[in-house]
């Protein structure tokens, strides 16, 4: 009972959240709908992370890779095809190539998979920047880009789609699968879990949104540098968000980017030039002291209360 209580407080939760952000561009300024952006952004790309890394335990720094893919593609076909096409076709591509690379890859696991998507995403910036070089193209301008209120909106979609398939997976047989992989690959695979086949899939489902984001914020920014939307530390930051958040369903990644983006916010205005060394000492004390994130102490906290107010009946 006081888990299902618990699971309908947060479903209205999430319902109020996302009912605020839509809100948000009729009532607030540019700069309050870019902070709503840029939350709404790390939420698509964690939410979609969760979805391989969480549930299955393979950690992955190849968010950035999927996210160049799109970004690359919208911005090569600007003004050549619809925009409503091109933003879709960056996810097709993105998880065309993450089904692609996705059979070798998935082979490692540990530590040898995080470096290997590293490496991949490294791997694809280096040839894009070689073929910009080679035909002569260091950087693009975007001329004509879509206003501010257009891109958040088109980033909202993005950040419920992801939402809506993290609580998906997390509630289905599929979901259960791969949480088993994350306890004992062997184990599951006897037990006749289709082992390569869900790995495929989840790899697949979490490469789409990343392209369809990457090629979104490269309208936001209007100016296109390869190096810049394959930057390293766009999977370093989804990692950070999953992290303190903690859990594998859509809890942990909303509770992770809302906490680090305010506060990333609040440090850039307070302390720019500490900023990443009170970030820094902000994930420490999370991973040594609270290594289940948010969702884990909220958890304890429920669970404390209920004890007391069964001991004081």
């Amino acid at each position: 009972m006081r888990g299902l209580f618990a699971s309908r407080v947060w479903t209205a939760a999430l319902v109020s959240g996302f009912a605020v952000l839509a809100a948000l561009p009729f009532v607030a300024d540019d700069y309050s709908i870019g902070v709503g952006l840029a939350l709404l952004m790390w939420l698509a790309l964690t939410e979609s992370w969760c979805v391989l890394s969480k549930m299955t335990g393979y950690v992955s720094l190849g968010s950035v890779v999927f996210y160049g893919l799109g970004a690359t593609l919208v911005v090569v076909t600007w003004q050549k095809v619809p925009l409503w096409v091109a933003v879709p076709a960056a996810g097709l591509v993105a998880a065309a190539f993450a089904a692609l690379v996705g059979g070798p890859v998935l082979r490692v696991r540990g530590p040898y998979f995080v470096i290997l998507t590293y490496g991949l995403a490294e791997l694809v910036k280096y040839s894009i920047i070689a073929a910009e070089s080679a035909a002569g193209t260091a950087s693009r301008i975007l001329f004509g880009a879509p206003d501010l209120a257009t891109i958040y909106f088109a980033m909202f979609a993005l950040a419920l789609a992801a939402t809506l398939l993290l609580a998906w997976v997390s509630g289905s047989r599929f979901g259960h699968g791969l949480r088993s992989l994350r306890e004992n690959e062997e184990a599951a695979e006897t037990l006749g879990v289709p082992v390569v086949r869900y790995k495929l899939a989840a790899f697949v489902l979490s490469a789409a949104i990343p392209g369809m984001v990457g090629g979104v914020m490269a309208l936001r920014s209007t100016y296109f540098v390869v190096g810049q939307v394959f930057d390293p530390m766009l999977s370093v930051t989804v990692i950070a968000m999953a992290v303190l958040g903690g859990g594998d369903d859509t809890r942990g990644p909303l509770l992770g980017v809302v906490f680090l983006a305010l506060l990333s916010e609040l440090l850039w205005a307070r302390a720019p030039l500490l900023y990443m060394v009170l970030l820094g000492a902000i994930l420490v004390v999370f991973v040594l002291l609270v290594p289940d994130g948010l969702v884990g102490l909220f958890d304890r906290s429920g669970r404390r209360r209920v004890a007391a107010s069964k001991e004081a009946s």
